[in-house]
């Protein structure tokens, strides 16, 4: 259904009423704290980690509570209709083809010449300054980002999702959502954001390394000059390359296979931020980088779910014995 579909615009989706009640109780609890502040010393830490603790348990609670009654509710009143109920659900919590249809936009907009159009379509699905951004700037930023949310994005609420049903993979993205909204290192979130940046990073850890595991292998079966070898060198070499411990894992996976260097010094919230490199500069970034790395991407989804079938599969066999 994800790769069909999509997720379709101006309809109910449950990670938008995610997205609602963090913001909701991002007001209630942290108020208008700006995202810069002169001093941002003078200030209570230790209450705003708190609050910010509060938020992130009042937020997987509530969407465990509604996600396990949308799929129970259903199978209650006819077995079918909880079937439907837990498919479009799963079709929620992928992003696959959203990925690709939003890092594309970029990509038209390149190909056609047109940069301030790029610059727009890029800052949809970035956190940083777009408006400095240049051609190569523009597309390693559209590269980036479908390397760093095929973990988060695809595979990790997959895997999520195989364990526990579209439940399991809901409370998953209602962390990944917090983490978006509030894990940032910015003046306002410098204390209230930490559990959901931690939480984030806990649920994360073990399906990043899947993840960049999956690209590895998509790369040795895909047409068109992907290099296993070199995603395999890079990614034992710089998957540390980040101040989160999961980020860099995909990001080096596609460095590697794609022959790019990713990353580096980046402008946000008005501010610089040093980062190191993450892969070799083999050959300069181009436009087409942006399609390579969605079809790498697509592959590796397509190998993620056949694994995750049959470990359900296998599962299913052992049980009826």
């Amino acid at each position: 259904m994800d790769i069909v579909i999509g997720d379709p615009h101006n309809i109910p989706h449950p990670i938008k009423w995610i997205g609602n009640l963090i913001a909701f109780l991002d007001r209630k609890l942290l108020g208008n704290v700006p995202d810069q502040i002169p001093d941002p010393t003078d200030r209570n830490a230790a209450a705003e980690k708190r609050k910010g603790a509060l938020l992130a348990a009042a937020v997987v609670l509530i969407t465990a509570l509604l996600s396990v009654i949308s799929v129970a509710l259903p199978y209650l009143i006819n077995v079918k209709l909880g079937i439907i109920a837990e498919a479009v659900l799963t079709c929620y919590v992928l992003a696959a083809t959203s990925l690709r249809r939003e890092s594309m936009k970029v990509y038209h907009h390149l190909a056609s010449g047109d940069i301030e159009g790029a610059r727009k379509a890029v800052s949809m699905i970035v956190g940083r300054d777009t408006s400095v951004l240049d051609e190569t700037g523009i597309t390693k930023a559209a590269v980036e980002t479908v390397a760093e949310n095929f973990s988060d994005g695809v595979i990790a609420p997959m895997i999520y999702t195989a364990i526990g049903g579209p439940a399991a993979g809901l409370i998953y993205k209602s962390i990944n959502t917090m983490d978006s909204m509030i894990g940032y290192r910015n003046d306002r979130y410098m204390n209230f954001g930490t559990a959901a940046a931690k939480l984030d990073d806990a649920v994360n850890y073990i399906p990043s390394r899947i993840s960049a595991l999956l690209l590895i292998a998509a790369s040795a079966v895909l047409p068109g000059g992907y290099d296993p070898a070199s995603a395999f060198r890079i990614w034992r070499r710089d998957r540390s390359n980040h101040k989160s411990p999961n980020a860099a894992q995909t990001e080096s996976a596609c460095a590697g296979a794609l022959g790019l260097q990713l990353a580096g010094d980046a402008q946000y919230f008005g501010k610089i931020v040093h980062k190191p490199y993450i892969g070799d500069p083999v050959r300069p970034v181009q436009a087409a980088d942006i399609i390579r790395v969605n079809r790498l991407m697509t592959a590796a989804s397509l190998l993620g779910e056949l694994i995750c079938l049959i470990m359900i599969f296998l599962v299913y066999c052992i049980s009826v014995r």
